[in-house]
């Protein structure tokens, strides 16, 4: 491979605001894997977020890529699935499309196929792109895909209208987006910098402290609270984690802990209940993303409720981990039901992505 931006390159980034900026270039916030694109010609390689290499696990987005993108080229981008009925993201079906078996691989190809939504060109022929305005670099990616690509490989729809971003940050969260990326026109593309704005939706939720993870640095000292809401059959679900605490409010909170310390017999979420099915933490879970990782927790009764600040969900769990706001002693635990929570209005990916 020899293109004028070689791999490995670390993405362009974006820091949270508040609002969305004035005067500047909008795009949907994809709900994906950020995805490095280098083709010279047959050649094709996909870098992940952190240079690691995912091509093997989209054989059929390289296909596509082979057959939609020039010759020589990089692009920054996302690699996303869609739901079933092709109406939103499924980033659940996404995650396990990366497994270390060949034929798994293959045969997930074919059940959750990937779709790439291009936003920037890095390069294309013997040209370097990056130190061109973002406006530059946008013309050349639609000249190169086509103003909104072909299905599977899209470009990112755009405004530069901020009436129109502000409708796009309501409505597309229905098809599972994120919220908004801002861009300044003259922007060049800085790997590793946060230089582009993100707005994303922000809410909070009272929900039941059902147990606790120690943290890494030993064992009296508290990793993460796991969340809980009540279901309207009056089961408590596992919906997920706050642990973004100084390692002295860590220690602090090991101890205060202790005396809602409880057995599984005594705990909605037992493991007799997971074996049926039920959506609760396993015992000696481990990380998908990090074998060596310890998941089990420590059950607590739940009594506590905790105020968390959270962007969305997805399915019946929060996808990112919450922020912690304040402690709800004034709370009765089983009024947290997921009543409390705001749910988008169903939007049609369909009609932001064209579907051929």
């Amino acid at each position: 491979m020899d293109l004028p931006v070689m791999p490995p390159v670390l993405p362009m980034l974006a820091k949270p605001v508040k609002t969305i900026p004035d005067g500047q270039r909008y795009e949907p916030k994809w709900d994906g894997f950020r995805a490095i694109v280098f083709r010279d010609g047959d050649e094709i390689e996909i870098g992940s977020r952190n240079t690691k290499p995912m091509t093997r696990y989209f054989p059929e987005v390289v296909e596509a890529l082979r057959e939609h993108l020039p010759p020589r080229c990089v692009l920054d981008g996302e690699i996303i699935v869609a739901d079933p009925d092709g109406r939103g993201l499924d980033f659940e079906a996404l995650q396990q499309r990366i497994h270390p078996a060949v034929s798994r691989v293959n045969l997930l190809a074919k059940e959750t196929p990937a779709s790439v939504v291009a936003f920037d060109l890095l390069a294309l022929g013997d040209d370097d792109l990056t130190s061109r305005p973002f406006a530059e670099r946008r013309a050349a990616l639609e000249d190169a895909l086509g103003p909104a690509g072909r299905a599977p490989v899209h470009v990112t729809p755009m405004t530069s209208e901020l009436d129109e971003a502000r409708e796009w940050f309501v409505r597309f969260e229905g098809a599972g987006l994120d919220g908004l990326i801002a861009k300044k026109p003259d922007l060049l593309y800085q790997a590793d910098k946060r230089v582009m704005s993100k707005i994303k939706h922000e809410r909070t939720a009272d929900c039941v402290v059902a147990g606790y993870r120690v943290h890494k640095s030993g064992p009296d000292a508290l990793g993460s609270l796991l969340l809980g809401l009540y279901t309207a059959e009056g089961s408590l679900a596992s919906v997920g984690v706050v642990g973004a605490f100084t390692m002295a409010r860590r220690k602090e909170l090991f101890a205060e802990l202790q005396p809602l310390v409880t057995t599984f017999d005594e705990h909605p979420w037992n493991w007799a209940a997971h074996e049926q099915g039920d959506r609760t933490p396993r015992k000696n879970e481990t990380s998908r993303w990090n074998a060596g990782k310890d998941l089990s927790f420590t059950p607590l009764r739940p009594e506590r409720v905790v105020e968390v600040r959270y962007d969305y969900l997805e399915g019946e769990r929060f996808r990112h981990t919450t922020q912690f706001v304040r402690w709800r002693p004034d709370r009765d635990p089983e009024s947290c039901t997921y009543d409390q929570l705001e749910r988008p209005v169903s939007f049609d990916l369909g009609e932001i992505l064209p579907t051929a």
